[in-house]
């Protein structure tokens, strides 16, 4: 039996997250620049969006440039920004064929105007997807993200459009970059390394943690399937115990 046969399809994550890590790495054993990297990286999205849309994930969120990024050496960042359209391009004709509608989240004004064209382009010519939701995380961090969020509530509690005690857990999430989309209940993260880095700190709250040594290049639809296998073994219980649990399924 395959990896991909041993998924329950009736247990599936509704959202899952990755943080897409070990480009530079993974260019650096071959000798070459990290930008070589970011360019083999692609296959991999390409690969891990094509296997999350054939089993019926309802959105995969890649964690592609967060604002501490725009911190690296200029050639890397000017490489990286001038990929993101030249990847856009060349995966659309995958996002029409597997019916999937590309969403962005992060502060999009910091990008090119080109890339920001390009990717607003791709976003419109794809809304009417209905299969999958692929959302890029570009210039993004949680922090950013929550700081907007803080800044819309406050002006709408100034101008009288909302009470301070009427602000709840749901007042923030339909103030995030994510309110069109269920908080993802898996986090897989890449190359051996056991950090969040700022990557949507308040969705991931309940999240299931995935961790692989393997360098995201190396990423194949193969390594997905494990990842959902896992989790699907997991235990998830939300503050309750087994035992509360077991009772909740008797009834």
């Amino acid at each position: 039996m395959s990896l991909k046969e041993k998924i329950d399809k009736a247990k599936l994550p509704r959202h899952v997250a990755i943080i897409m890590d070990g480009n530079g790495r993974w260019a650096k054993q071959r000798g070459r620049l990290r930008t070589f990297g970011h360019e083999n990286g692609v296959t991999s999205v390409r690969e891990t969006a094509e296997a999350a849309a054939e089993l019926g994930i309802e959105c995969l969120t890649l964690y592609a440039f967060s604002t501490e990024n725009w911190k690296r050496p200029r050639r890397e960042i000017e490489a990286l920004m001038s990929l993101l359209p030249r990847t856009i391009n060349t995966e659309l004709k995958t996002l029409h064929k597997n019916n999937i509608s590309l969403k962005a989240i992060g502060d999009l004004e910091a990008l090119s105007p080109k890339t920001r064209s390009r990717l607003m382009k791709a976003i419109d010519d794809t809304k009417h997807h209905t299969r999958m939701n692929l959302i890029l995380a570009l210039s993004y961090s949680s922090h950013f993200e929550l700081v907007q969020a803080t800044k819309s509530i406050a002006r709408k509690v100034k101008n009288g459009e909302l009470e301070v005690n009427d602000i709840t857990d749901e007042t923030i999430s339909k103030h995030l970059f994510t309110k069109d989309f269920p908080d993802p209940e898996l986090l897989i993260r890449t190359s051996g390394e056991y950090r969040i880095s700022n990557f949507l700190l308040w969705q991931l709250a309940y999240a299931e943690l995935y961790f692989t040594p393997k360098l995201w290049p190396d990423f194949r639809k193969e390594d997905f399937y494990e990842a959902i296998i896992d989790f699907q073994h997991r235990e998830r219980r939300f503050g309750r115990t087994s035992e509360q649990l077991s009772e909740k399924v008797k009834v």
